[in-house]
């Protein structure tokens, strides 16, 4: 009954503020970051229906969909977060976690595709997500080299942009 109230008080809330309450009600909604208006249910995503936000920092993962990935270990489960920052300290509360894959959205699809089959892009002047040195990824080679042409950055590995986000 209590867990009724609270949804029916939220859809309230939504619908007078226009989602501003459900922002800061949100557990582990961090300050500076507004979460998507809608649901989850309504994603086109079936990872983001799974896992709506991240569990390291609360980001509406709908709303990132063009940065979120999917980490999926060898028992079956998964986790879904919004960024490779995310990936990172994730990897790093599950160490010896066997992993069975990591899929990454392609940026302009926002397609789910294996990370370590990605092209992906360090840099550029396309503001990134949870970092001050951005990163993308894409599912073609050729979008990745179109990316840069258009915003600037160099061509990387999954490899090397998780080993340069564990820096940050």
């Amino acid at each position: 009954m209590k867990n009724q109230f609270i949804a029916l008080f939220v859809t309230v809330c939504m619908t007078q503020s226009g989602g501003a309450a459900l922002a800061e009600m949100t557990p582990g909604h961090m300050e500076g970051h507004q979460h998507a208006m809608g649901t989850a249910m309504e994603s086109a995503h079936a990872d983001v229906k799974m896992h709506q936000a991240c569990p390291h920092c609360g980001m509406d993962r709908e709303k990132f969909a063009h940065s979120r990935m999917l980490i999926t270990y060898s028992d079956g489960t998964s986790v879904g977060v919004c960024s490779i920052h995310c990936v990172v300290t994730e990897l790093k509360a599950q160490k010896g976690k066997v992993i069975k894959m990591v899929e990454v959205a392609d940026l302009n699809t926002k397609k789910l595709v294996d990370a370590e089959k990605a092209t992906w892009v360090i840099g550029g002047s396309k503001k990134g997500v949870m970092t001050r040195n951005p990163k993308w990824a894409f599912a073609q080679k050729a979008d990745a080299i179109a990316f840069i042409s258009k915003n600037g950055g160099q061509l990387a590995t999954y490899k090397d942009v998780l080993a340069l986000a564990g820096k940050e």
